[in-house]
């Protein structure tokens, strides 16, 4: 019922009901002509029972219960307790009949309404993310209870329907999703409305892209495009996967105020429709929207096919994703730059998250996440830009095909069912011959950053040397460059080095680097997760001339190094504007010339310099924004699109649903309005406390992800944050996010007090 408190699942109880019951299927039906508030939810579901007698209970969110049939006798739906449903006297087999109205989502979660200001028409999607299916029909909803599921849609006449299961009009106003093979309920997905569709076929599987009415023009636009990328992705997979397609269709549907960026229900991916871009965007922008697509469509094997049996073990999804998007996206389509675009826009992200409060392995025990609440802290860049990462580095490790072997392995065998680490560790060793538990213990068991140092020869060391502050083994190249009397650098030789785990340092063969060059960089190539720390001739070198080195993505790698050193209070903000403004002249990559202006604009200017210190920063952008429109690099447009943007953003400076208040959220604090704003801040941390006690969980996490007062960097603001935490006035994955944002609060505290 609305306002009603619900339980969280715990590990050890899900452990309990996987081990009591066994799900054989789902039939869902919606009937969503009801009106605006509520909609019709009528689940049936057979189940079998190892120990007849038992009790259990299943999930269900309803607006009102209308009746409750177990095995062809009626239970009081007054026995609903929260969310949970209780399952009394269990037979050998069952069946659960359960007739509810269950409230629309406007915050995205369960089955979503929206209408379009545009036209006035109405579009539904559900997701079902982590615990939300129960917001849409009665479950068993936890990831390693998989069933077939099988739905029927009742919807205005004029609407398409698509979902899991290939979808068919059964008759005026009604549409049949067939039954799925076994999934989780999580993964379960119903979208509705108005549609503009495209439709293909490949390989003998139908292909859709929905969009609603008023984005039809920018879905006729790109469709080729989406198209392309999709089917260059789809062959591909289906190159590299023993196991084939599992689905009977595919879909992508773009639908308005998707709570993700997307996700990968099998068969009917739905994506957040501001990927159909209203206006210009740059190849970058557009690179990550193939990436998007190649990541979902990695989930249909990792994550689908086999699904983690618990929230601890996400990385089996979501690391994995993540890597496979990037890399197949490069290999089979034209957008062969994604490694160098993850350099800058996803890896930093993973550094920054493993150095805050927060962190965690990326792969935790199952008791690190004791219930679903703690889940929701799971879907983190831990789980994605490091668990990549890692993954990156265990290619490096075993070799790619080794690795592929393994993971094959790891698929045929869990097939529609589930597995956890250990099983995909066990795949991994017969593939490759090696045991492999004790690098993931140090790799995904553990948290934190790495960091190497790279020193030269001198008065007490005869031979390069690469000093290890640490305890995970790393292999990674030094790229080893000379510069010429330009200052252009160029690759002489990369040199593989291996890291041991316990080792302090590791020392070179004197002869390894000779003659003596102009920079050393570690990390060259970017497979290694780790800080890296130059000696200081090459990070002489590289201050003078690291616009000049050629490959796009270790010019990422050395903007990353310059990134850390100021996040680390080793070097002045201020100096990486200078770097800023005396390389990005020449950049010809938008990936990184767009982080570089944004790091420099939204965190150097606002947060790391003094207020003093901030109007000359931005003119100094604002000046070499001009310059990149008005130069050579302004003859890309990618490059010149992003230019304005950062223009637009540093000159300025220098004069109802969840998505709404995000963006208001994201609006209202402003460097540029400190004095206008003095008023608000006392009052930020009681407002959250406030709206997190009353119970308004998702409307919390808005304001405390996209409402932080970031530009506040006092000691005041800090003081209000650490009290509010303190007094456990937020809980759960909120206390979390808000020690987050503190701690970064604390970084930028102390960079500006050192410089």
């Amino acid at each position: 019922m609305p306002g009603v408190p619900v339980t969280a699942l715990t590990y050890a109880e899900a452990q309990q009901r996987a081990r009591l019951i066994d799900v054989s299927g789902y039939h869902v039906d919606l009937d969503v002509t009801g009106g605006e508030e509520v909609f019709g939810s009528v689940t049936v579901v057979r189940f079998g029972c190892r120990t007849p007698g038992a009790s259990t209970f299943a999930e269900i969110r309803p607006a009102r219960l209308r009746r409750v049939v177990l095995n062809g006798r009626d239970l009081d739906p007054r026995e609903l307790d929260g969310n949970r449903l209780p399952l009394p006297g269990l037979q050998a087999a069952n069946e659960l009949r359960v007739e509810a109205d269950m409230p629309y989502s406007r915050t995205g979660a369960g089955l979503h309404r929206f209408t379009d200001d545009a036209d006035g028409e109405t579009y539904l999607a559900v997701h079902g993310g982590l615990d939300d299916a129960q917001r849409v029909f009665a479950a068993f909803d936890q990831p390693d209870m998989k069933a077939a599921i099988a739905t029927t849609v009742r919807a205005p006449a004029h609407w398409t329907v698509v979902g899991n299961g290939r979808a068919r009009p059964i008759r005026p106003g009604c549409w049949e999703l067939a039954a799925t093979p076994p999934m989780s309920t999580y993964l379960s997905t119903v979208v509705a409305g108005p549609f503009h569709s495209i439709h293909a076929e490949h390989r003998g599987i139908p292909f859709g892209l929905h969009a609603r009415q008023s984005l039809a023009g920018h879905l006729r636009r790109d469709a080729e495009e989406i198209f392309a990328i999709t089917l260059a992705c789809f062959d591909r997979y289906t190159e590299i996967f023993a196991e084939p397609y599992p689905y009977d269709s595919y879909d992508q549907a773009f639908v308005p105020e998707l709570e993700a960026g997307a996700m990968e229900n099998p068969g009917c991916v739905t994506v957040r429709d501001e990927f159909l871009f209203p206006t210009a965007v740059t190849q970058a922008e557009r690179q990550m929207r193939g990436v998007v697509i190649a990541h979902e469509m990695a989930h249909m094997w990792f994550g689908d096919l086999v699904t983690m049996r618990w929230w601890n073990d996400v990385w089996l999804s979501e690391s994995f994703a993540e890597y496979m998007g990037f890399q197949v996206l490069s290999e089979a389509t034209a957008f062969t730059a994604t490694w160098t675009d993850f350099a800058l826009t996803r890896k930093p992200r993973g550094y920054d998250a493993d150095q805050r409060p927060s962190t965690h392995p990326v792969a935790p025990e199952p008791r690190e996440v004791p219930d679903t609440d703690a889940a929701r802290s799971a879907y983190d860049d831990i789980s994605y830009a490091k668990g990549a990462s890692v993954l990156r580095q265990l290619v490096t490790w075993l070799g790619r095909p080794a690795f592929l072997a393994g993971i094959n392995d790891f698929l045929v065998r869990y097939r529609f069912g589930s597995a956890d680490l250990a099983d995909l560790l066990d795949c991994l060793s017969r593939a490759s011959g090696t045991d492999v538990r004790d690098w993931a213990g140090r790799w995904l068991g553990t948290a934190g950053v790495d960091t190497l140092r790279v020193s030269r020869p001198g008065p007490a060391a005869p031979a390069w040397s690469v000093a290890h502050r640490g305890s995970r083994p790393h292999r990674i190249w030094l790229g080893v460059y000379d510069a010429d009397g330009a200052g252009t650098l160029t690759l002489r030789a990369r040199i593989p080095v291996l890291v041991p785990a316990g080792a302090k340092e590791v020392t070179l063969p004197p002869a390894a680097i000779q003659p003596e060059p102009a920079l050393v960089l570690p990390n060259d190539g970017d497979a290694g997760y780790c800080k890296i720390r130059l000696d200081p001739a090459s990070l002489a070198t590289l201050t003078a001339s690291l616009g000049r080195i050629a490959d796009p993505l270790n010019r990422a790698v050395a903007w990353n190094c310059v990134r850390d050193l100021v996040r680390d209070s080793e070097l002045a903000p201020q100096q990486y504007l200078a770097l800023a403004v005396r390389h990005l002249a020449a950049e010809t990559d938008p990936s990184i010339a767009g982080q570089v202006l944004a790091y420099a604009r939204w965190t150097v200017a606002d947060q790391y310099l003094a207020s003093r210190q901030r109007g000359p920063a931005l003119a100094d952008l604002t000046r070499l924004c001009q310059g990149l429109l008005a130069g050579p690099a302004g003859d890309d447009a990618g490059l010149r699109l992003i230019a304005a943007r950062t223009l637009i953003d540093s000159d300025r400076a220098g004069a109802g649903s969840g998505y709404q208040l995000a963006a208001t959220a994201q609006g209202f604090w402003h460097a540029d309005q400190a004095g206008l704003l003095a008023g608000y801040l006392p009052r930020y941390f009681p407002a959250l406390a406030k709206v997190a006690g009353r119970g308004d969980a998702d409307l919390a996490r808005v304001l405390c992800q996209h409402g932080f007062p970031h530009y506040a960097v006092d000691a005041a603001t800090l003081q209000a944050g650490d009290q509010c935490l303190a007094a456990g006035q937020l809980t759960g994955s909120l206390a979390r996010l808000a020690a987050d944002q503190l701690a970064d609060l604390r970084r930028s505290l102390t960079v500006r007090s050192l410089f």
